[in-house]
């Protein structure tokens, strides 16, 4: 059975094929009676039509393909964020492809043999920004999520991070607690940046605070906590993680030391992954909308492509409390 094409949709409803791409191209207002769009529309169905998107697109010189560069497939955060980004690109006759950075944060290499007659724009966590000038993207559209704004891009998307960190610190001082370890992720990016140096305002002089490094894995946590909290000198009685993976690492790090949580060692985490209530006891930690993430990242480089300026407050964040936090214990 051959494919039904403009012509045949054209003659069904008594229409020039000029008539169908208009309506069919949804630009038919004004130029077509309601009478008429209704007739071709009724005929593509009758005939199943479906027009030749690759065709038009290459007519357009666009390929209504955006690319949405993350470091690592297997991280919940950006799963949730492409689900975002694919809902609102799909409402917009767009499709999004994904690509990892490989090895985390490393220079990706290049999946298209040119990367601005494969894509019409790209969305880059700032964690993934060295992949960008291996695919080229950095010379097309490009969105930035949870980056600094002042750094490169045609727009940004940012979460309320800092207040993020002042919602944990907040309830954290508010059960007691005044000498804090901060399990900081090793990875030198915008986003952990910024949860240092609120965690440190925050705290200010009312508080104890000691900084120890982990790469993004629960093994490396622990053995790195392990490590701090073996270390001679008073021990801390609360934990602030950038994330929950390192929050998960803490916590194995308490139990093989013979510490409870949250009786000897209250612990947070950062982003409210699934991870958070897979652990016991469960996580205090920092809810993130990531597919609100996903769906403003796209939006923005809708925008940014139809030559609209794009400004958007940070998108909140907010603390839930669960089990892995209480006051400190008796002196």
């Amino acid at each position: 059975m051959t494919r039904p094409t403009s012509r045949d949709v054209a003659r069904a409803a008594g229409v020039s094929q000029a008539t169908v791409s208009l309506v069919l191209g949804g630009k038919w207002h004004g130029r077509v009676s309601e009478r008429t769009a209704g007739l071709v529309r009724d005929a593509a169905d009758t005939l199943g039509y479906r027009p030749n998107l690759a065709a038009r697109n290459l007519r357009l010189g666009s390929t209504r393909t955006a690319l949405l560069v993350v470091p690592a497939l297997t991280n919940e955060f950006f799963a949730r964020v492409h689900t975002g980004a694919a809902r609102v690109a799909a409402a917009h006759g767009f499709g999004v492809v994904l690509y990892p950075s490989p090895d985390g944060t490393g220079p990706a290499r290049d999946p298209f043999a040119s990367a601005r007659a494969a894509l019409d724009g790209v969305i880059a966590s700032s964690m993934a920004a060295d992949a960008l000038e291996a695919i080229g993207g950095d010379t097309l559209p490009l969105v930035m999520l949870d980056s600094d704004p002042a750094a490169g891009g045609s727009a940004h998307v940012n979460l309320a991070i800092a207040d993020g960190m002042h919602q944990v610190t907040g309830h954290l001082l508010g059960l007691g607690h005044r000498n804090f370890l901060h399990l900081a992720s090793a990875v030198d990016t915008w986003t952990f940046h910024v949860r240092a140096a609120a965690l440190a305002a925050a705290l200010g002089p009312h508080a104890r605070l000691r900084t120890v490094r982990s790469p993004l894995a629960v093994q490396a946590a622990r053995a790195a906590l392990e490590e701090a909290l073996a270390a001679p000198g008073d021990r801390p009685t609360a934990v602030v993680c950038d994330d929950d993976i390192l929050a998960a690492g803490a916590c194995k790090a308490a139990r093989r030391l013979g510490l409870r949580v949250p009786e000897d060692l209250s612990v947070t985490g950062f982003d409210d992954l699934a991870l958070a209530t897979a652990v016991e006891p469960e996580l205090t930690t920092v809810h993130l909308p990531a597919e609100q993430v996903g769906e403003q990242g796209m939006t923005a480089l809708l925008a940014v492509l139809d030559g609209r300026p794009w400004t958007a407050p940070d998108l909140p964040v907010e603390l839930v409390v669960r089990d892995s936090t209480a006051p400190p214990p008796a002196p």
